[in-house]
């Protein structure tokens, strides 16, 4: 019997309620409260956003970024980068996303055998697709992520 939408997102919202349980989201959201938490580190992260924007807008209007501008910037990224906190907070978000990266595989695999492997997963999104997304939904801190400083 074929499944219906409906179906198939109760069962994606059971399977959201377990992933939810997982310590993996619980780490990553204590680490989302202690950055939070953290005046430095929200200090440095702001500091860095508004670094970036303010060399984003130079740029767009056609003033090249000079050397100590950049050096500026590099040196706010250090202190982002430095942080206890934040390190703790890129660490739990690799693992969340793994995690939501692994529930993704399994789905796809899932779905390609179903399909008899023609045409793969269908290239919408892959693998990444999906954990990007709920990894964005999952609410981080803005500029905390994974490679934040490296933006």
């Amino acid at each position: 019997m074929p499944a219906d939408t409906q179906q198939i997102l109760d069962e994606a919202n059971k399977l959201g309620q377990l992933v939810a349980q997982h310590p993996a989201v619980e780490r990553y959201k204590q680490a989302q409260k202690a950055v939070a938490d953290d005046p430095d580190a929200n200090r440095a992260m702001a500091d860095f956003e508004r670094h970036l924007e303010t060399l984003g807008r130079q740029e767009q209007s056609g003033m090249p970024i000079t050397d100590a501008q950049r050096q500026q910037l590099e040196a706010v990224q250090s202190r982002i980068v430095s942080n206890i906190k934040v390190k703790a907070l890129n660490m739990a978000q690799v693992e969340f996303i793994d995690l939501l990266r692994k529930v993704n595989q399994a789905i796809q695999s899932k779905v390609v055998d179903a399909a008899g492997g023609a045409g793969g997963a269908g290239g919408a999104g892959g693998a990444g697709g999906a954990a990007g997304a709920a990894g964005g939904a999952a609410g981080a801190p803005r500029g905390a992520g994974v490679g934040a400083a490296g933006r």
